[in-house]
């Protein structure tokens, strides 16, 4: 069989691959939160038919001489850049100017305010700042995952464990607040029944120095992996090199749809272009077995 309809193959599924990816970054171009996706290529193994060899005294070197065998998928990586602002005025909806994600979990009692272990708890991390309030006044995301922070004493500090570092916690706005508000730097403020000003505690951020080795999860959440790089533990916005909060608005996609139309044009050709290469294959066969009429 000929080596060029086994390329040929190859590279209709890589472009394949690459359609696909484009396709669903162009359906999550309202989503937010969402981090599109990039595929690239390597070429495969090549056949060589002739080492090279170097010089002699009587005659000089010669190149090797190979036969590529197609394409492959490199890999399919997840691009982490700073989506759009969509302003909302949403007290509740936070967006992430810079660098960080906020931290989720789930499996927590609905009124555990005392500190929590990330390793004892189901956390994901996510850049969609679209949170609510439910019936209990804790602050949730559509899914109903706790948003993690650092807990506040009763003097407003905020609170410190026996080692120094600081309580994590599930945030709660108490049910008969009269207002609430969440400051750049993720402290929550609260007015409560008497009109006095409260802190309910302060928004805490995951760094990852690799955040495209985050794998996503489905729900605009990501896991942690082993390439990921978590930087240590949990951290205050503005600090560490971790991004700004701004109530109010949320990330939107990073999806360029002009750049995905684009992609999706040169995808198209691609897969046009290699079912080519196989009708050709094709008929030099066809060609072959005639040979004997």
């Amino acid at each position: 069989m000929l080596r060029s309809m086994y390329a040929g193959i190859s590279g209709m599924k890589g472009f394949q691959s690459k359609l696909d990816v484009v396709g669903n970054n162009i359906a999550n171009v309202s989503t937010a939160g969402f981090k599109k996706g990039r595929v690239t290529f390597q070429d495969m193994m090549s056949q060589t038919t002739s080492a090279a060899q170097g010089p002699t005294a009587n005659r000089g070197g010669v190149n090797a001489m190979q036969v590529g065998l197609g394409s492959q998928t490199g890999s399919i990586d997840n691009l982490h850049t700073q989506g759009y602002r969509q302003t909302t005025n949403n007290p509740l909806d936070l967006q992430l100017e810079g660098d960080g994600m906020f931290v989720v979990a789930e499996g927590l009692e609905g009124d555990e305010s005392d500190q929590i272990e990330l390793e004892d708890t189901d956390t994901s991390y996510t850049r969609a700042g679209n949170f609510y309030l439910d019936t209990n006044g804790n602050i949730v995301n559509p899914d109903g995952m706790y948003l993690l922070g650092f807990a506040a004493d009763d003097d407003g500090n905020i609170q410190n464990s026996e080692d120094g570092e600081l309580n994590i916690s599930a945030l709660n706005i108490p049910q008969d607040a009269q207002s609430f508000s969440v400051q750049t730097n993720g402290v929550v403020n609260y007015t409560d029944a008497d009109g006095n000003n409260q802190v309910a505690g302060q928004v805490a951020l995951a760094n990852f120095s690799n955040p495209g080795g985050l794998e996503k999860a489905g729900s605009n959440l990501f896991r942690n992996t082993p390439n990921a790089g978590m930087q240590g533990d949990l951290v205050v916005p503005e600090n560490e090199g971790t991004a700004t909060i701004v109530s109010g608005a949320l990330e939107m996609s990073n999806v360029d749809l002009s750049e995905e139309f684009t992609e999706m044009i040169t995808a198209q050709r691609g897969f046009q272009a290699n079912t080519r290469i196989i009708t050709t294959s094709d008929e030099i066969l066809q060609e072959l077995v005639n040979l004997k009429r």
